[in-house]
């Protein structure tokens, strides 16, 4: 729930159709390698790469298993794996966003790891990114990376105009903002319309999409009006860029960020490493990374997001057996440090914080953010696909075509139909 990227042709689908194993163990010769095939759902550019030289490391030190890897855009994991398991063909490893783990628990489309290699040393996991990949008592997901949400900023940008720290309030963003354009000629701050991206300024007004203890819808909420209103008024603002929702709007902001046309945005800890490549951070000081900034409650929140390694529960014993040795390898706590360095991703373990992953540019940031501000997400099944609607009703209201109750009201009626009990 992290990223936008355009839909990909066809060809792809078939692609992965084919690399779809299922455990059926038709490729593996009697008493050869095991063959299992992973869909990794990271960024193709910058993370990817360092997962294909981790299974090279594990295929060597594990002689009789092989890694098939398929790297699947994100925002088509979701449907391509439930269609995949559905039909008996899922991979036998998905990199899983932490929203779908239990939902895909509820499915039967995930064997259990309590107690397999996947999840040795559980203690060395931080307790609520555990309990995040759990679902009914067991758990179905070994925490590979965690990430929040930040206010990421251009030092030098601000400094120009006349700050030497970050905006702590939304009122106080809109000031930099506007001292920013007049100083600096470029925007100030670009807000991404995107549901995910939006549960910062609800936290900051003391709501949620749903409060999944009293089972109660409160996307609608007074306060929940409240938070989108200041979406709303950021973007009646000077120097906040203009609402961009198209197919591209992820990347546009990127580029506009990294090449510094825009000083202030809403980010994840993923895009660390294509961040630093940009002209605007060679010098990778310049980034500032702070917490993204409070509501009228006086206190700021982020969700807590990341990714868990699931084992398909279609696979036949052998190959759920290798799969989960390949977990256990792939977020054990001397690879998670590996995986941080080379992507600036943040591990799940504790012992993955080594004082050299401590040092690295940005980690000590979001790891602090991490601790003091974000807030897990709650133990519902389906509390990611309540993201699809809110980003309808959402964009819906950004751009005007409805009224902030209206769009609210819509996205709620329709939340009726995923959480049936809920009032």
């Amino acid at each position: 729930m992290r990223r936008g990227i355009a839909a990909t042709a066809l060809v792809a689908a078939l692609g992965l159709a084919a690399t779809a194993c299922g455990g059926d163990g038709g490729s593996d010769k009697a008493g050869g390698p095991v063959t299992i095939t992973w869909w990794d759902t990271s960024n193709a550019t910058n993370e990817a790469p360092t997962y294909k030289a981790l299974i090279d490391d594990f295929e060597k030190a594990n002689p009789k298993i092989k890694v098939t890897y398929v790297n699947v855009p994100f925002d088509q994991a979701q449907n391509k794996f439930q269609t995949a398991a559905g039909s008996k063909g899922a991979p036998d490893v998905i990199r899983a966003e932490v929203g779908w783990t239990a939902s895909w628990a509820k499915s039967q489309f995930l064997a259990p790891l309590d107690g397999t290699p996947a999840l040795a040393d559980q203690d060395d996991i931080n307790p609520s990114l555990l309990k995040q990949a759990q679902y009914d008592g067991k758990t179905y997901g070994a925490p590979i990376v965690t990430d929040t949400l930040a206010l990421m900023w251009n030092k030098d940008l601000l400094k120009k105009a006349g700050f030497d720290k970050a905006p702590a309030t939304w009122d106080e963003l809109k000031a930099v903002a506007k001292a920013v354009k007049a100083k600096d000629k470029v925007d100030g701050f670009w807000l991404r319309s995107d549901s995910y991206y939006e549960l910062p300024f609800l936290f900051g007004e003391g709501t949620d999409m749903v409060d999944a203890a009293a089972k109660k819808i409160t996307v609608n909420s007074p306060e929940a009006v409240k938070a989108v209103d200041v979406s709303k008024s950021l973007l009646a603002s000077p120097g906040v860029h203009k609402l961009d929702v198209t197919a591209d709007s992820y990347a546009h902001i990127q580029d506009a960020f990294v090449n510094g046309k825009v000083a202030m945005i809403i980010q994840g800890p993923w895009e660390l490493t294509n961040i630093y490549k940009g002209a605007s951070f060679t010098d990778k000081a310049n980034l500032g990374i702070s917490s993204v900034p409070a509501g009228s409650t006086g206190k700021a929140g982020a969700p807590t997001g990341g990714h868990n390694l699931a084992v398909y529960a279609g696979s036949d014993k052998a190959h759920q057996e290798a799969a989960q040795k390949f977990v256990g390898w792939m977020t054990s706590g001397a690879t998670q440090a590996k995986i941080a360095l080379k992507n600036g991703t943040l591990p799940t373990r504790t012992s993955a914080y080594t004082p050299e992953v401590k040092a690295a540019p940005g980690v000590a940031d979001f790891q602090a953010i991490l601790a003091n501000v974000a807030r897990p997400r709650p133990e519902l099944p389906e509390y990611s696909s309540l993201f699809t609607d809110f980003n309808t009703g959402l964009t819906n209201i950004l751009q005007g075509k409805v009224s902030t109750q209206e769009g609210l009201d819509s996205t709620a009626d329709a939340y009726k139909k995923l959480v049936k009990d809920f009032q």
